[in-house]
């Protein structure tokens, strides 16, 4: 797949979701979309780089919303940070939507997600022209590696720890 130019970064597992669970919006902020120049991405096939950052609370209030539309995300370790993991079309910008994926105030329509292998790129804030930074996947923080009592459960039981 030849990757689109363009490109909005999104936390883990937020891009996950996206890319591999169906999540049909990405939620913003009015302010977030104009300044961020989002409205370009309109009609178009934009990358989906998943940011170096996730903290514990993000992945498990997202894992915990996730779990109430029936989506179990995977373990927090596995999912990989700091470069592109897909892209999406872009149909439209919305303030309402019918998708319990959206909670507002605005959101991007996506449509036609598409996985690729991932290359390592730097994010930015808003819409942006991405290029390769041959980095690796960012490495899992401490808290995102399973201790040796948890490693023994079943998927189901750790959504338990969340």
């Amino acid at each position: 797949m030849t990757l689109p130019q363009d490109a909005l970064s999104v936390r883990q597992p937020w891009a996950w979701a996206i890319i591999h669970a169906g999540k049909p919006v990405e939620n913003r902020s009015l302010v977030a979309i104009a300044k961020g120049g989002m409205e370009k991405a309109v009609h178009r096939r934009i990358a989906i780089p998943a940011g170096k950052g996730m903290t514990r609370d993000e992945y498990e209030s997202a894992a915990v919303f996730m779990l109430g539309l029936g989506v179990t995300v995977p373990p927090a370790a596995l999912l990989m940070r700091g470069g592109i993991i897909g892209s999406v079309r872009v149909t439209a910008i919305v303030t309402k939507h019918s998708s319990p994926w959206f909670f507002g105030p605005r959101a991007l329509v996506l449509t036609q997600p598409e996985a690729c292998e991932f290359v390592g790129a730097q994010g930015e804030l808003g819409l942006f022209k991405w290029t390769p930074s041959g980095s690796e996947p960012e490495p899992p923080a401490r808290w995102m590696v399973p201790r040796a009592k948890d490693a023994q459960m079943t998927l189901p039981e750790t959504s338990r720890l969340l």
